[in-house]
């Protein structure tokens, strides 16, 4: 069974409310160790950040999936948002966020591409280079 990720303060991972699921900013921590820090540099390759957006978006795919009933999967993502800690020259948001994007196509499919944001900030929780946030759609098993 795939492991929950574990909330790092007073809130849960993920909230549902009919057929959609809310999940709360997932950072790339792996059973509640935070495995990625520091802010995006603008002269590294976006690659270098690969793993942590994928690390991070895999966990809020995990909480939507487990808020789904035996019957049921994740069919689809209505949004996504992609908060980046980047230092202010950073301007590659877009193809950060097409990590996070690209994975969720690949464990969805298609349906997996929602309506995106890529949002620049100064800091994120625990010195966490991306948070993921999204909604997803749930439906009855094919």
């Amino acid at each position: 069974m795939t492991r929950p990720p574990v909330p790092q303060g007073n809130y849960v991972a993920a909230k549902r409310h009919g057929d959609l699921i809310y999940t709360s900013g997932m950072t790339p921590r792996d059973n509640g160790v935070l495995m990625f820090k520091g802010a995006v540099n603008p002269t590294a390759p976006v690659e270098t950040y690969q793993a942590a957006v994928e690390l991070a978006t895999k966990n809020a795919l995990t909480s939507a999936r487990l808020l789904a009933a035996p019957h049921e999967r994740v069919a689809g993502v209505l949004s996504l948002t992609v908060y980046i800690a980047a230092e202010p020259e950073f301007t590659a948001h877009a193809r950060l966020a097409d990590f996070a994007s690209t994975y969720l196509q690949r464990e969805i499919g298609d349906e997996g591409i929602g309506c995106r944001a890529a949002i620049g900030v100064s800091t994120l929780p625990g010195n966490a280079p991306v948070e993921i946030k999204l909604i997803a759609i749930i439906a009855n098993q094919a």
